[in-house]
């Protein structure tokens, strides 16, 4: 008998079936709780969407889009100001205003989809495309017409039987993913520092005593909602000076997360002079630790080796409750390895609405994506 799968669209967290958890049992970004924060603090220029898909009745594949329109959106990054970067922003608000990621833009890895483990993988990646031009189509009747389509983020192994789907598209690879991953036998923090080199332990140890004065706290919904308006300045600052930004968080997003996720979004403020000078924040997904946004003071920060020291916090942490790894995700990738996390090389599929671009988009991409330069480090022995 050969089945066919079916799909419908959500608008809402609140409209989705009862069962769209059981799916997303092992991946949080994919439960109806994390939906639910997306839909109600996420940017102001994104508009979210989960697919379900069906057999039947039962509901086997959930899936994440966001439409991104760049109309709203203040800056694309001010840190690189040069002819490519003003090239680069022309190109994005009159020919890649409208993105639709099929995945979640605001963090790295594959949080795109979950399908049953007994269903037919080509079946449903078929399913998934007419989905995804279904959606293109209700958007544009809505007036929103779609520019650029892009599925992410993928290892080369995941991507493989959506590149044999999506034939006319261009496979991309980005910033890789920055995975810390914590051997079995690490207990403490001290685990950590002794499997360091000499020059990496003299980094932690210099990096510790700068950070002398500050104190760390564990912030609950009400620390978080009392210094909303510091944290999100402090969020705003990094995110603005960042070479590349196709989003802001909504100010409400941190408390939002705290309250309808709980003991699993951690956020942690970094007092000096009981003045909050920086935070960052953490996401238990399973076994695995995702690191999230983060801001700081910039002054105090390089005085007091402020960004390291929270990625020292970070791996502390973790071990000391039993991660397997953490998601360092993108950005900031040198710094990062010298702490120990290795790049993850990811890969995604983009296509163009409009013909000649997408004949060119491995050009028109060269374009959008800026190149980063970095050296890899090995801090162990």
């Amino acid at each position: 008998m050969n089945t066919t799968y079916s799909f419908q669209i959500y608008k809402s967290a609140s409209l989705l079936p009862l069962e769209w958890n059981l799916l997303a049992a092992d991946n949080i970004f994919l439960t109806r709780e994390y939906l639910e924060v997306l839909e109600n603090s996420c940017p102001v220029n994104m508009t979210c969407h989960f697919i379900g898909f069906f057999e039947e009745e039962k509901l086997i594949g959930i899936v994440l889009t966001q439409f991104l329109f760049a109309e709203k959106l203040e800056s694309f990054g001010e840190r690189d100001k040069c002819l490519k970067t003003s090239v680069r922003n022309f190109a994005l608000k009159n020919f890649a205003s409208h993105v639709l990621f099929v995945g979640n833009n605001m963090l790295t890895g594959q949080n795109a989809f979950v399908f049953d483990k007994n269903i037919k993988q080509s079946k449903a990646i078929k399913t998934l495309h007419k989905a995804i031009n279904q959606l293109k189509k209700d958007l544009k009747e809505s007036g929103k017409k779609v520019h650029i389509t892009s599925i992410k983020d993928f290892t080369a192994k995941e991507i493989e039987p959506l590149q044999a789907e999506f034939k006319n598209n261009y496979t991309f690879s980005t910033q890789p993913n920055m995975i810390f991953e914590i051997p079995k036998n690490w207990k403490t923090e001290q685990d950590y520092i002794d499997a360091l080199s000499k020059k990496y332990r003299d980094q932690y140890k210099r990096a510790r005593k700068k950070s002398e004065g500050i104190v760390k706290q564990k912030m609950s919904l009400d620390d978080i909602q009392k210094y909303e308006d510091v944290i999100y300045d402090l969020y705003f600052h990094v995110a603005k000076n960042a070479p590349f930004n196709t989003f802001f968080l909504a100010r409400n997003h941190f408390s939002f997360f705290k309250e309808i996720m709980g003991d699993n979004f951690l956020l942690y403020g970094y007092f000096l002079d009981e003045k909050l000078i920086g935070f960052n924040t953490l996401i238990k997904n399973g076994d695995v630790m995702d690191t999230y946004f983060l801001g700081y003071d910039e002054s105090v920060q390089r005085e007091k080796m402020l960004y390291l020291n929270m990625l020292y916090d970070m791996i502390s942490y973790s071990i000391k409750k039993g991660f397997k790894e953490i998601v360092f995700a993108r950005t900031a990738l040198e710094i990062k390895s010298s702490v120990g996390a290795k790049p993850v090389k990811m890969y995604g599929l983009i296509t163009h609405s409009n013909a000649l671009i997408n004949h060119n988009i491995s050009r028109f991409f060269n374009y959008l994506e800026p190149k980063t330069e970095w050296q890899e480090r090995n801090p162990f022995k």
